[in-house]
C-alpha cells in the first residue's frame, strides 16, 4: 500500500507541475508529461500489475500510451500519427484486459449501441476537418468506443468501478485531443484534455488491485 501511495503521489505532482509549466509555455511541460506518465506505469506495478494477467494486458495498455505521449509532444504531423497508432495499441490492449476480467456479450451490446449516439455526433464533428488523416481517425474512434462499452460490461459482469470511470475519463479526453489537433487549438483544449487523461490512465492503473 506505501509503494501505491508514493507512486500515486508522484503522479499527481508531476501533472500539477505539468500543468503549471505549460500555463507558462514552459518547454519543462514536456518532461514532466513524461514523468507522469511513467508514474501512472509505476503505479500499475505497485497495484500488483506483474501478479496477474490482467495487470500484464493494462501495463501494457499504458506502455503503448507512454509512447504516445511522447510522440504528441511534437506538433509534426508525421509524429502525430505515430502518437495515434501507440494509442490505438494502448486501447486494443485495454480491449483484452476487460475481455481477460470478465465482459458478458449482452451487456457489452448494450454499452456500444449507447455508446454509438456520442460516437456518431463526434465523428460528424471531426469530419470536415480531417482530410487524410480520416481513416485513421475513424478506426481510432471506433477502437476507444469498443474499449468503453467493454469496460462498462466488465463492471456489469463482475465490478471494479474504477475500470468504467477509467475508460470515460480516456475517453473524453481524447475529444480535446482531437478539437486541438483538428477543430480548434489553444491552452484551453489542454488545460481540460490532460487532467481527464491522466485521471483516466490513474485509475485503470489501479484496477490490478481487483484480481488480487
Amino acid at each position: 500500500m506505501e509503494a501505491i501511495v508514493v507512486a500515486l503521489g508522484f503522479t499527481v505532482l508531476t501533472v500539477a507541475l505539468l500543468l503549471w509549466f505549460l500555463s507558462h509555455e514552459h518547454y519543462l511541460h514536456g518532461l514532466f508529461k513524461m514523468l507522469a506518465s511513467t508514474g501512472f506505469i509505476f503505479l500499475c506495478i505497485a497495484s500488483g500489475g506483474i501478479h496477474s494477467p490482467y495487470g500484464w494486458v493494462i501495463l501494457a495498455g499504458l506502455f503503448f500510451s507512454w509512447w504516445g505521449d511522447l510522440f504528441l509532444i511534437s506538433h509534426s504531423a508525421a509524429i502525430f500519427m505515430l502518437g495515434l497508432i501507440a494509442f490505438f495499441l494502448a486501447h486494443v490492449s485495454y480491449c483484452a484486459a476487460f475481455i481477460v476480467y470478465g465482459v458478458g456479450i449482452p451487456s457489452a451490446g448494450i454499452a456500444l449501441a449507447v455508446l454509438l449516439v456520442p460516437g456518431v455526433f463526434i465523428m460528424r464533428w471531426l469530419h470536415p476537418h480531417l482530410g487524410t488523416m480520416r481513416v485513421p481517425v475513424y478506426a481510432y474512434v471506433t477502437v476507444i468506443t469498443i474499449m468503453t462499452a467493454l469496460a462498462v460490461s466488465a463492471l456489469t459482469t463482475r465490478g471494479g468501478l474504477l475500470i468504467p470511470i477509467g475508460a470515460i475519463l480516456f475517453y473524453c479526453s481524447d475529444i480535446f485531443v482531437a478539437r486541438d489537433r483538428f477543430v480548434a487549438q489553444g491552452q484551453i483544449n489542454r488545460y481540460i484534455g490532460l487532467p481527464l487523461y491522466y485521471g483516466g490512465q490513474i485509475l485503470l492503473a489501479l484496477t490490478p488491485l481487483y484480481t488480487h
